[in-house]
């Protein structure tokens, strides 16, 4: 069985909902600028013709960010192993070894493998779990950490909203990101940090993947299911795509508001 290329949210939807129940499904997230992709996307399609009783998807995930939130998609390379329509396991990094294993026991299959992979897919690699691959520097000129201290136990829905709603105004340009900025954990983080630094935004952030409360609060309080967020005076900008469409219709967005502040 030949890879699929996902091309939207709803062409993975008709897809998944379109095969029988029964049919095992691996479903494979990656990003072109993350070197261990290119290795593991060979290995992917290499293991397709070996088990074709399994549908493989490959899903590009900055490119469809709807799909890469539903699997909580944090660092690529990423496959997820479906049965009966549950996801039964997850694995992440680079390893061309332990993704042929995993494929064969969802296919349930009692044969092993060849291990002779293509040559240029047969080393194996750390696992990608700082997916960023980042390549710049962290300057305190340039971001400002409000980081708060791990989850709390929050007595109500309103003692999280409070919380959020200082958050979200603890900087001038506060964003909600997956990592770091020295260490983003996705690539949509990765980029948006980059555009900030780029228009010499002093900015606060919050690691989301620190604290499940804001992460999850913060969805809701925003009417925004993905990450990053990027608010400025306390006011949603919205994500990655948003923050492109403004800088495109007004170049000046920025540099405007560090004249403001």
């Amino acid at each position: 069985m030949t890879v699929t290329e996902i091309t939207s949210e709803s062409h993975f939807n008709e897809l998944t909902t379109s095969l029988p129940p029964a049919t095992p499904i691996t479903i494979s997230f990656h990003t072109p600028w993350a070197a261990p992709c290119t290795q593991m996307n060979a290995v992917f399609a290499y293991l397709s013709d070996q088990f074709p009783n399994v549908s493989f998807l490959s899903v590009d995930a900055e490119a469809l960010p709807e799909i890469s939130e539903t699997f909580d998609v944090s660092a690529v390379p990423f496959f997820v192993f479906v049965k009966h329509g549950k996801v039964i396991r997850e694995l992440s990094g680079a390893d061309p070894k332990e993704l042929s294993t995993a494929i064969q026991e969802l296919a349930g299959s009692s044969s092993t493998t060849s291990s002779s992979f293509p040559s240029s897919t047969a080393s194996s690699t750390a696992p990608s779990t700082t997916s960023a691959n980042n390549s710049t520097s962290t300057t305190a000129s340039n971001s400002a950490s409000t980081q708060s201290q791990p989850s709390r136990e929050l007595s109500s829905e309103e003692d999280l909203n409070e919380r959020l709603k200082k958050l979200v105004s603890a900087a001038p340009v506060m964003l909600f990101m997956k990592g770091t900025p020295a260490a983003p954990q996705c690539g949509f983080s990765r980029q948006l940090v980059g555009i900030l630094r780029e228009h010499q935004v002093r900015f606060g952030f919050f690691d989301i993947l620190k604290d499940d409360a804001v992460r999850q609060g913060l969805k809701k309080y925003s009417d925004w299911p993905t990450f990053p967020q990027l608010y400025v005076n306390g006011e949603l900008q919205g994500g990655l795509d948003i923050v492109k469409e403004t800088l495109a219709d007004d170049p000046e967005f920025f540099k405007n508001l560090n004249t403001a502040a």
